[in-house]
């Protein structure tokens, strides 16, 4: 199935669906080819958590709705068709039936595996590893039963997937290996805040702690942690995060870690390919350095940047990591990284409905939070961060003119927030 050379995208999820669609609203009047290697549809793989959280309908409404979609746009769909190798002189694609798909530009969105928990016990029925739609799917039914849920990991897919379980009424207890919920993302201080959410609404917290084999007869029944605790489950959702999916890259000797790297254009070492989603690694221009971000909003707005590079187009992918999620009514929406900064300061009740909190190296922004503002979107935190200008430490918020203006600011270090 040769045929003419055309604007190959290698994986049908979320960003491949996106940089198809992209790639003809942006003008390409030649062939694209859209490979997938499992039959799910072509709407993306969100986290388990939140598609539980939705509702998510299943794959063929997913495949119907998106299959008219790419059709009408005359884009091929190539479903259940894995890429086996990549042959950068020939420019192709090899196809684990033989066929080979003859490429002009080449776009690598091969997203991420969710981290597998090497213990025992860890491929019984009912252990679902947080990731693909098929997934969201079963889980939804699992948390709809009700039942006592044990979710291994306290990083934002693993919480919400636990207050997405206690709205279903089910018995939710989280395992987290690190003393702090949220370490990484959102440093100690916050952590302790997400930590007082989900105990405020009966979550098990178990910090500082491991699970280290699961127990059952064909099906899991139990989790054993690192301090001898026997948990009875009648299901295990593990939450470790995801590990981008580089293997076709590697094996093609494009340079990879932590992800396929890029410029800030999306592009590889080699002119004619192309990375984007959760398996690229892109140079970051505001950073200065390669970043690699986990979450939906990458993908929604990577791919029209990568389909804009493949078109030729001066373009580049400079975005901050943001997050956004709802547990318990809670909103919140995050920007920037925390990965190194002197002073928290709070703006607002951190007690009540809405609060802000901005992460300060001296006086110059680095990341922000809001809670339940969802009006005011992150956009003006996003500029403030970019923009690097100095803030008063004490009141950076006024650089937004919020009308939370009136209330007080606390600065915080190292205090706890439950």
């Amino acid at each position: 199935m040769r045929g003419e050379p055309a604007h190959v995208i290698v994986g049908a999820g979320l960003v491949g669906a996106r940089a198809a669609q992209a790639l003809r609203a942006q003008g390409c009047d030649e062939r694209i080819v859209l490979i997938g290697d499992d039959n799910a549809g072509t709407s993306g793989r969100p986290a388990l958590a939140a598609g539980a959280q939705l509702g998510l309908n299943g794959r063929a409404a997913v495949r119907r709705r998106d299959g008219r979609w790419f059709a009408d746009g005359d884009i091929e769909v190539l479903l259940g068709r894995r890429v086996t190798a990549l042959d950068r002189v020939a420019r192709s694609v090899l196809l684990d039936d033989g066929d080979r798909v003859d490429y002009t530009k080449l776009l690598l969105a091969t997203g991420a595996a969710p981290r597998r928990l090497a213990v025992p016990g860890t491929d019984l029925d009912g252990v679902h590893h947080v990731r693909w739609v098929e997934d969201s799917g079963r889980l939804a039914s699992v948390l709809r039963a009700g039942g006592r849920i044990v979710v291994v990991g306290g990083g934002w897919a693993g919480l919400e997937t636990a207050a997405a379980a206690r709205e279903h009424g089910c018995d939710v207890t989280v395992l987290e290996s690190r003393p702090v919920l949220l370490q990484d993302e959102v440093g100690p201080e916050l952590g302790a805040f997400f930590a007082g959410l989900h105990l405020s609404h009966g979550v098990d917290l178990r910090l500082s702690r491991s699970a280290v084999a699961f127990g059952g007869d064909g099906r899991v029944t139990s989790v054993r942690t690192d301090d001898g605790a026997e948990l009875p489950a009648d299901a295990v959702v593990v939450a470790l995060g995801v590990s981008p999916r580089v293997e076709l890259a590697e094996r093609a000797g494009l340079s990879c870690r932590d992800g396929i790297l890029v410029d800030e254009s999306l592009r590889t070492a080699d002119p004619h390919v192309f990375a984007a989603g959760d398996a690229a690694r892109p140079a970051s221009p505001f950073y200065g350095a390669p970043l690699r971000i986990e979450h939906w909003a990458n993908a929604m707005h990577s791919a029209p940047v990568a389909a804009a590079a493949m078109l030729g187009r001066a373009t580049a992918y400079d975005r901050l990591p943001s997050r956004f999620t709802d547990q318990y009514g809670v909103g919140v929406q995050f920007t920037g990284r925390v990965d190194c900064y002197d002073q928290l300061v709070l703006h607002g009740d951190v007690a009540g409905p809405e609060f802000q909190a901005f992460w300060l190296i001296g006086r110059r922004v680095v990341a922000a939070m809001q809670v339940n503002l969802w009006d005011d979107g992150l956009a003006p935190a996003a500029e403030l961060i970019r923009s690097r200008r100095p803030v008063d430490p004490e009141r950076p918020a006024d650089a937004l003119r919020h009308d939370l203006s009136d209330q007080p600011m606390s600065a915080v270090h190292q205090d706890t927030l439950v």
